[in-house]
This record gives structure tokens, C-alpha cells and sequence, in this order.
């Protein structure tokens, strides 16, 4: 029997990215809501509706992925807002970690970034996951930090980064050997980037 491919993560697709792996491509996709890329792509949260249909699609590839049944996420303006405003939490948080120097320090926690009623449950194969809790936007936003901190624990999650570009900021899922990657392709966003920086040298030098 042909295997069936797995239903593709919204938002990351639209971008002909390679997902980062099980259900830390929640934290790539809701990253991926924003408008990025050449041709912009649209913000998928930029209504209830296409935030809705978002939200649906993403909770049932995540189900696939991880094995776990797919939440039911129902999003009112409020949640909305409050799922807009933790994506931004979130890309500052990751822009801060990708930046920060031995001098600037470690980056500032979010205090906003945050969710409630997450509790450790044993699974039947003796491993232990968060089982995020709540309704609306608290739930999807549990998700994402419970995937976040199951590929803290890992040491995966900071794999997750966003283009240096910052006319694109698609996130990626770095799978360089040594973590080093700053594009998202470095065919649309690294060579064209490094051109211009070669010219720029040549004017300085001439």
C-alpha cells in the first residue's frame, strides 16, 4: 500500500520550506503566519477567518505529527489579538536569542509569553509530555511553549530562526551541521545579500 504524505504545515508551505521535525513545525508555522517572502504572502492572521482556518488546519498537522489528538481551537477577536501580539513575542524572543553578544548579554525574557494550566502526563510508552490546557489562543499558545521547551530539552529548539533578511524573515528549521545557518535559502535571501555586500566592499576599497 503507497504511503500518504502527511498534510503540509500551512503557513511554512507556502514558502517551499522542509518543515522543522514533528511538533516543532507548530512553532515554525505560527511564525510563518506573518507576510514574508518574494511575492509577499499574505498575513494568515489578519482576519478571524483566515486566523480560523489557520488555526484548524495547523492543530490537525500537528496531530499528525505527533500522534496526539487534535485540539479544538475556537478564536474570537481576543484571541486574535492576543495571538498576533505572541508572535511578535515570540520573533523578538528569537531575533534577541539569534543577536545577542558575550556584551549585549542574554536576551531579556517576554513576560507576556506565557500560558496557563499545562500539566505532565505519562504516556503509555513511559514517555512524559506536556499536555497543554486552556481554550482559544491560551491553548494554541500552550502548544507552542510546550513544543518549544520539549526541543529546549533537546537542545533543537534553537534551530528555529528567522531569515537575516530583513525584507523576508521566513523562519526556517536549521539542519546545518554546525547550526550556522542565517537564510532561509541562500539562493532568494544569502547570494544576493552577499553580492551586494562584495560591492559595497569593492566602493569602499575603490
Amino acid at each position: 500500500m503507497p504511503s500518504v504524505s502527511p498534510p503540509p504545515w500551512p503557513a511554512t508551505a507556502r514558502y517551499g520550506l522542509d518543515p522543522a521535525p514533528g511538533g516543532l513545525g507548530l512553532v515554525q508555522d505560527l511564525l510563518n503566519t506573518l507576510p514574508a517572502g518574494a511575492p509577499r504572502q499574505p498575513d494568515l492572521l489578519d482576519d478571524l477567518d483566515s486566523a480560523t482556518q489557520w488555526a484548524h488546519d495547523v492543530c490537525a498537522r500537528w496531530s499528525t505529527a505527533t500522534g496526539r489528538p487534535a485540539p479544538d481551537v475556537t478564536l474570537d477577536p481576543a484571541d486574535l489579538r492576543a495571538l498576533r501580539t505572541f508572535r511578535d513575542e515570540l520573533r523578538y524572543g528569537i531575533a534577541a536569542r539569534l543577536h545577542a553578544t558575550p556584551e549585549s548579554g542574554p536576551p531579556e525574557p517576554v513576560p507576556a509569553a506565557r500560558a496557563t494550566g499545562a500539566t505532565l502526563l505519562l504516556d503509555g510508552d513511559g514517555s512524559v509530555h506536556l499536555d497543554p490546557a486552556g481554550t482559544g489562543a491560551e491553548l494554541l499558545v500552550s502548544l507552542v511553549l510546550a513544543e518549544l521547551y520539549a526541543a529546549q530539552l533537546t537542545d533543537v529548539g534553537r534551530r528555529i530562526k528567522t531569515c537575516r533578511n530583513p525584507r523576508c524573515q521566513v523562519a526556517f528549521y536549521d539542519r546545518s551541521r554546525n547550526n550556522s545557518g542565517v537564510w532561509h535559502s541562500v539562493r532568494v535571501c544569502g547570494l544576493p545579500a552577499n553580492l551586494r555586500a562584495h560591492r559595497a566592499r569593492q566602493r569602499q576599497a575603490g
